[in-house]
């Protein structure tokens, strides 16, 4: 095992010690770094969602915001904007909360649409315009919106095709019985730490060029082109999947983009360097399929009628298509 892989599996084993009962959430943040990808992670409050990216954010040498969006939230409050300074005459610059490193965009649905857009474009372009001028973003930018399930009263749903910006749409549950009692003992634990002024040290620490290098080191995982077939018919299989059941026809509206294919190569790939290989599996392509195509997949009016959930659409696609 490489150095730098040593120092991502102990970011990941530390973290899911902070982060009890989310494993996979975790796991799915750190290949969403990994990959250079965002992330949109549904769940209930409570569960540990910022939490998450914040320990993330304290194992790594990196900047860290948190954007609450509400429904009077201005497209400015995310970029920045220009300010007149009247000592120099001028106006200046002044970068928002979008200039960092890691970013969490809390509840995203909350805000409207020309303010999801401003976020949604910086995360795509990786730079800001403002008054004609282009702002560059850093090189380890990654943003985790959140949105809550079981609230839609002053909400904002995101597009479908601003929904495919994300590399990732996690959805994750409540804990059980055994995972509870060990987030009470941790909770317990921290409060009295902090009565008795006694700080907590991160026991891991990585520099923003150990990720870039982790990245690079990743992408170099082999794909064979057994794999990379399997991989294309999955995607094909969400634009036809009447070739492979005529049952399915008329089920999905629109597939999975090209964007769906690069997204799942790329996880995948970082799937295997964590798991210790330097070779894809589809077992590695399973594990992230879900996640990557979720969002992706815009289902007709009589699938959705029927009860089809996308999840359930992709869950037979896995066993129509072939296996290597």
């Amino acid at each position: 095992m490489s150095e730098i892989r040593e120092k991502i599996i102990g970011l990941k084993q530390y973290m899911q010690q902070q982060i009890l009962g989310q494993e996979d959430l975790v796991k799915k943040l750190i290949i969403t770094m990994l990959a250079d990808g965002h992330a949109l992670v549904e769940g209930a409050p409570g569960l540990a969602k910022t939490k998450a990216i914040k320990t993330l954010s304290e194992c790594i040498e990196a900047e860290y915001n948190r954007i609450q969006f509400t429904p009077d939230l201005l497209p400015s409050d995310i970029t920045g904007s220009e300010i007149y300074v009247s000592a120099t005459g001028e106006f200046e610059f002044r970068k928002g909360p979008v200039f960092a490193n890691l970013v969490l965009a809390d509840e995203i649905n909350r805000a409207p649409a020309k303010v999801q857009s401003a976020l949604l474009e910086a995360m795509a372009e990786r730079q800001v315009s403002v008054g004609g001028k282009q702002y560059k973003l850093p090189n380890l930018f990654m943003v985790m919106a959140t949105q809550n399930p079981i609230e839609h009263e002053g909400t904002y749903n995101l597009p479908e095709a601003q929904l495919d910006r994300f590399l990732m749409y996690i959805k994750i549950g409540q804990p059980d019985a055994v995972t509870e009692h060990r987030i009470l003992h941790l909770v317990r634990g921290e409060d009295m730490a902090k009565a008795n002024n006694s700080t907590k040290q991160s026991a891991c620490s990585l520099s923003i060029n150990d990720v870039l290098s982790a990245r690079k080191e990743a992408y170099d995982i082999h794909v064979s082109e057994a794999v990379e077939e399997y991989l294309v018919q999955l995607i094909m299989a969400t634009r036809h999947p009447e070739k492979y059941d005529e049952s399915l026809n008329n089920t999905i509206a629109y597939g999975a983009s090209p964007r769906a294919t690069i997204a799942l190569d790329k996880c995948a790939k970082i799937h295997a360097w964590l798991s210790g290989r330097d070779f894809v599996t589809p077992e590695d392509i399973h594990a992230l399929v879900y996640d990557v195509l979720r969002h992706r997949l815009i289902l007709s009016f009589e699938a959705q009628a029927s009860g089809l959930s996308s999840d359930d659409v992709i869950s037979k696609l896995i066993k129509l298509v072939p296996l290597p």
